[in-house]
């Protein structure tokens, strides 16, 4: 009797995950990486905040790095920056003015490049996500001895 009751309850729960099946109206649909970028996905103003650490020149564990600025892109593959870093390093953390410039990768799947090859932040290196066609961007420092992210977002 036992068994009988369990078969029918097991077939009851089978059946009915089938109809369910057969007769949703909500399908999960496939998510794509964005396509379609370029160069000019990255064009003008963008404020950017960078944050993460640094052992560069230091002994010892990582200490924080911080810097906020702005970056212009300009659409064919060079950028400029003017920016505040507050990272170890400096005398008593007193906050340094900089500019720097260099240049930029774009690949169609939103993702890229970028190196500084001029100014104070000549040879740091990082990679990018860009997000909302242009409107937001993510980076990552490849530099060695720094671990830290960046959020860029259009002025």
């Amino acid at each position: 009797m036992k068994r009988t009751v369990s078969s029918l309850l097991t077939l009851a729960v089978l059946a009915a995950l089938a109809l369910v099946t057969i007769t949703s109206r909500r399908a999960v649909r496939p998510v794509y990486a964005q396509s379609g970028c370029s160069l000019g996905s990255l064009t003008g103003n963008y404020a950017f905040s960078h944050s993460g650490f640094t052992s560069k020149n230091l002994k010892g564990s990582p200490l924080p790095a911080a810097v906020v600025g702005v970056f212009i892109f300009d659409g064919a593959g060079n950028f400029s920056a003017t920016y505040t870093d507050m990272s170890p390093g400096k005398p008593t953390y007193i906050a340094l003015q900089g500019t720097a410039s260099g240049s930029y990768t774009v690949n169609s799947d939103c993702t890229g490049s970028a190196a500084f090859t001029t100014g104070s932040a000549a040879g740091l290196t990082f990679n990018l996500v860009i997000i909302g066609g242009g409107t937001e961007a993510f980076g990552i420092d490849t530099t060695p001895f720094l671990i830290a992210t960046t959020d860029f977002k259009k002025q």
